[in-house]
């Protein structure tokens, strides 16, 4: 299974918007890397997002841009910055049998579950960023032995897009 991990795109700031949405910088952002996913002809068969805002609309972007039904987005809690990560694992084996997964959330929960699925009991530093796309492949869940295939950064997506 191939596993996509996505941080949201940048924000408003609470003092700006206590939901904190994508900025207008952010949303452009969002639609740059969602052109150049279209472009790279990723498909996600499940797309699953956080429940704030930020991720919602981003997760809703890529999904817009690349043909995924956006009312197919599954939201959860398991996403946000300080989830448990077996939790999370837990929620995302009822999707083992697919073959891709867009996870659409937060730091630090989406470097804990990455750093889970690729090392037992170590902390891998990961450094994702906002907009930037990754994939791990594993083969079943739980599992410590997953493959990190690729990470992109947002400046290369944008030049992707282009």
């Amino acid at each position: 299974m191939e596993i996509y991990f996505m941080q949201h795109g940048p924000c408003l700031s609470k003092g700006q918007d206590p939901e904190q949405p994508l900025s207008p910088e952010g949303e452009e952002l969002i639609k740059k890397v969602a052109i150049a996913v279209a472009k790279m002809k990723l498909n996600f068969d499940v797309i699953i997002a956080s429940t704030k805002k930020r991720s919602l609309q981003t997760a809703t972007i890529v999904a817009n841009t690349i043909g995924y039904p956006s009312e197919k987005i599954i939201e959860t809690a398991l996403l946000k910055p300080m989830a448990p990560t077996e939790e999370t694992i837990n929620f995302l084996k009822q999707y083992e049998r697919e073959n891709s997964i867009l996870l659409v959330g937060h730091l630090p929960s989406l470097a804990e579950l990455a750093s889970f699925l690729l090392l037992d009991g170590a902390k891998l530093s990961l450094q994702f960023e906002m907009g930037g796309i990754g994939r791990i492949d594993v083969t079943s869940l739980p599992t410590h032995e997953g493959e990190l295939r690729w990470y992109i950064v947002p400046e290369q997506l944008r030049l992707i897009a282009q």
